[in-house]
């Protein structure tokens, strides 16, 4: 089941204007804490956001990558507490793919959008932008990504297997 999971799992930047019922989200959500965490540290947190205005808000935190935000039924902020694991953005990344997998499942789409070390503007980071509108005000809280997660309004194909990279992969040596 795991590898019919992952063979049919793509990035989905387009969404139906269909909410996520509560359940499912609640789902997503246990995913997210029960992924890997570094010396069971569990440094992350997780910040769900369903309301339309914030999400569109949060479409622009930066210039490209993260305007279909604004279509998705939800976004989840995966973030992590820096002053307790130095190693918080591989636990963050782990979670980001838990989600993505738990909402393939789930008959949902989703898409990672970057966050950390991605400009706003000139002069202010993605990460700046959506902790002034957040009021997120822990300097230690960092945020990895946002997972845009919806009813697919497009359908992709899982990658083929002749298409992958096979020649990147060497053993022994």
């Amino acid at each position: 089941m795991f590898l019919n999971l992952i063979k049919g799992r793509r990035s989905i930047r387009k969404f139906k204007d269909r909410p996520v019922e509560k359940e499912k989200i609640n789902t997503l959500i246990e995913a997210a804490l029960r992924s890997p965490s570094s010396r069971s540290i569990n440094p992350l947190e997780f910040i769900v956001i369903d309301d339309k205005i914030i999400l569109e808000q949060l479409s622009k935190a930066k210039p490209h990558g993260a305007g279909f935000l604004k279509e998705a039924a939800i976004g989840i902020l995966v973030c992590g507490d820096a002053s307790k694991s130095d190693v918080w953005i591989e636990d963050a990344s782990i979670a980001s793919v838990f989600i993505h997998l738990a909402a393939h499942d789930l008959g949902l789409g989703s898409c990672w959008i970057q966050i950390r070390k991605r400009a706003h503007s000139d002069s202010k980071t993605a990460e700046t932008y959506i902790k002034e509108l957040l009021n997120l005000t822990q300097d230690t809280i960092l945020i990895e990504s946002i997972i845009a997660i919806g009813y697919p309004d497009e359908i992709k194909k899982g990658h083929a297997k002749d298409s992958l990279q096979f020649h990147k992969v060497s053993f022994n040596t």
